[in-house]
């Protein structure tokens, strides 16, 4: 079944990858990511930015959009500090996954 957008028309690679970001997109403890974390896989997302939408940039291999947020410090490694704190408090942050990547946010669920 194609999935159809609000004018009623098929959706373009866009959106269907839009769509997909959304439906990988949950909460999930930080314990369960520190593997990915021990491999140097885990990217963290500025509160700032919209998640889906760094998630699509990473997945469309935009280098302009990537390089710019890591310039200003917008996306970027999880800092051992922050990755203990996260660890001892159990903490839960959004994540969605761009292989081989990660990507998490500290955002309010």
């Amino acid at each position: 079944m194609t999935e159809i957008n609000n004018a009623g028309e098929p959706l373009s690679p866009a959106e269907e990858l839009r769509a997909k970001l959304v439906s990988d997109t949950a909460r999930i403890n930080w314990r369960e990511l520190e593997r990915f974390y021990a491999k140097g896989q885990v990217v963290l997302v500025s509160a700032e930015l919209d998640l889906i939408e760094t998630a699509a940039a990473v997945a469309q291999d935009d280098k302009q959009k990537v390089e710019a947020w890591i310039k200003s410090g917008e996306l970027g490694g999880v800092t051992a500090e922050t990755a203990q704190r996260w660890h001892d408090e159990s903490y839960e942050l959004w994540a969605v996954v761009v292989a081989p990547w990660v990507l998490v946010q500290d955002k309010p669920a």
